[in-house]
């Protein structure tokens, strides 16, 4: 699960269709010629990644980056979503008890640099991701189970978990390799197992005074700080240049392994340019004048700004639903948001059909949890909280706030000092969506006695207080599979430590539960039953304002091909443009 910069309804039935329809009409056209190599695809980013280092970083822009440059044992189906092989043969032997997983790797993968990937890789991999130093609490949630990991041979790894997690096969087959050389030149790792890792707790005396633990934390130190801008990886794109503030740029590799290979993903077009524009309306400016090929259009774009004959002859739009969510958060442990009922009354103060109107020109619709709209999972039974500001004074008062020196803002006494209802929403810079819903709960909490400020930040530092909870209320989103959702990392309380993700402090033992016995259950009735009640536990307790699901609008130049909208959505991999409608005939140097 990534955190989204930006950032999920029509009928199931309807989107399916319409994907499908999209997809068959592609191929027909793009059937008549050959696909042939070349040319760029110069696209708009709202603001530079996080950083590029594959385990550490969790944040939309950078997955949207190192995607194409590394690759896993197995990935999805893009129309079905089903696992199939990438890096390994087929789908790994799983026994009986569902505790051990036997994967046998390709013999011809090779990484970037021409060094053969082998199951030393695989290992190393698995190995960084289980060192507890390793910044990537997101990750490492996913790995539990993991307490063994070995070498048959050097293309067969055998792994073993402790106790059966449903999700182990694409958890297991998706871990993303990267070159031990590269990444672990001195070696620090290949001395040390999993086991050794599983058990290491840092803080706890006799781990760190270990001398396995000071190896696994020096090699940690290095490659938290020191691959943040290089990533090397097997894929078919390999990292060129970032110029911060300015573009990240990819070419494809000529030596990529894959080139040819029956059930690999081909790729067509020499360059991947993501340009940075931090204001979606200078972003556009640049689109109709060609300095960029694609970008995500803002509702109000779309509908009063890109409708022309002469934009609609350069550019196709296409619509979809992706798979994320944009939520108002609570810091639980602040002292105004601890009791439930304030947070019931925050949403009850948010308009959301509202924002869903206005903001996103019904483009969008209002959600009431954290489980993708089109999975079964999802509970519709919930009744979405309405607008209601008399309901959400009743609340307060029951809470206890009352303006009582008739100052205009509601006041209450905590621990045992007087305190003003008064906040801060943080969100990130340039996302105009976001500026407009912290605005609007603003305005809003304003006319009830509530002194609401806001505040935007650069992306990379908004993150930071994210993760170090310096915030009362944030605005944010998260990107979800289209596949089984596991919600652990989010919302257990585990991961309200060591920077994990659940960045608002949420914490409830029977949420915990829940989340821990769907893990075990592989019963897919009995895991929807599961999450239908962690799902109205939510509901009722309110950590977050669920706000929207908001439908993605990608503004694309017609030379690209085999434009293709999937359940996920359209995939750039695929693209390639006709060498007479070619642009960019040279490699960016």
């Amino acid at each position: 699960m990534r955190m989204g910069r930006v950032a999920k309804r029509p009928q199931r039935r309807w989107w399916i269709a319409g994907w499908l329809c999209v997809c068959l009409s592609t191929l027909a056209v793009d059937a008549v010629e050959p696909l042939v190599t070349g040319d760029w695809l110069v696209s708009h980013i709202l603001s530079d990644p996080e950083q590029l280092n594959p385990l550490t970083s969790n944040d939309s822009g950078a997955a949207g980056v190192l995607r194409y440059i590394f690759e896993s044992l197995l990935d999805r189906h893009p129309h079905t979503l089903e696992l199939r092989p990438s890096l390994a043969t087929a789908r790994p032997q799983i026994s009986a008890d569902h505790l051990t997983y036997t994967f046998t790797l390709r013999q011809d993968a090779h990484f970037q640099d021409g060094k053969p990937l082998t199951g030393q890789d695989v290992l190393f991999s698995i190995k960084a991701l289980k060192n507890p130093w390793v910044n990537a609490p997101f990750l490492r949630v996913y790995y539990q189970s993991l307490v063994q990991a070995e070498l048959v041979d050097d293309f067969t790894l055998r792994l073993v978990a402790k106790e059966p997690y449903f999700k182990n096969e694409s958890v297991l087959g998706e871990v993303t390799v990267l070159p031990r050389h590269y990444y672990d030149p001195e070696g620090l790792m290949q001395t040390l197992s999993v086991t050794d890792l599983d058990a290491m707790r840092p803080g706890d005396a006799a781990t760190e005074a270990s001398p396995q633990a000071k190896q696994a934390r020096q090699f940690a130190e290095q490659f938290n700080a020191n691959f943040a801008r290089n990533p090397l990886g097997s894929g078919p794109y390999k990292f060129h240049s970032w110029k911060t503030g300015q573009e990240v740029v990819l070419q494809r590799d000529p030596r990529y392994w894959g080139i040819g290979k029956a059930g690999i993903d081909q790729t067509y077009l020499d360059q991947r340019t993501m340009r940075v524009f931090n204001n979606t309306d200078a972003a556009l400016v640049a689109l109709k004048a060609g300095e960029i090929d694609s970008m995500a259009l803002q509702p109000i774009q779309h509908l009063k700004q890109t409708s022309g004959a002469r934009f609609e002859k350069q550019f196709a739009k296409h619509l979809f639903f992706s798979p994320s969510y944009i939520y108002l958060g609570w810091n639980n442990t602040h002292p105004l948001f601890r009791d439930r009922r304030v947070r019931q009354a925050m949403t009850y103060l948010t308009n959301r059909q509202q924002m869903v109107k206005t903001l996103l020109f019904e483009l969008g619709e209002v959600v009431n949890g954290p489980i993708y709209l089109f999975r079964p999972e999802y509970d519709k039974s919930l009744e979405s909280y309405p607008y209601d500001p008399q309901k959400a004074l009743q609340l307060l008062s029951e809470a206890g706030w009352h303006d009582t020196d008739g100052d205009g803002i509601l006041d209450k006494i905590i621990d045992g000092q007087k305190t003003p209802f008064r906040f801060e929403i943080k969100f990130n810079s340039g996302n105009e969506i976001r500026k407009s819903v912290a605005l609007t709960v603003q305005d809003e909490m304003k006319k009830h006695g509530i002194d609401v400020s806001v505040r935007q930040l650069d992306w990379t530092i908004y993150l930071d207080e994210v993760r170090n909870r310096k915030f009362d209320a944030i605005i944010l989103g998260w990107g979800m599979p289209a596949t089984e959702p596991d919600e652990y990392q989010v919302w257990h309380s585990s991961q309200a430590e060591n920077k994990g993700s659940n960045h608002i402090g949420y914490k409830n033992a029977r949420v915990d539960a829940l989340l821990e016995e769907y893990r075990r259950t592989f019963d897919a009735d009995k895991r929807t039953a599961l999450y239908r009640e962690f799902q109205q536990i939510l509901h009722a307790e309110q950590p977050y304002t669920f706000l929207f699901i908001q439908k993605s609008i990608l503004a694309l130049e017609r030379r690209m091909h085999n434009v293709t909208l999937y359940p996920q959505g359209p995939r750039a991999l695929e693209w390639w443009v006709p060498k007479a409608q070619q642009r960019y005939h040279e490699i960016s140097q």
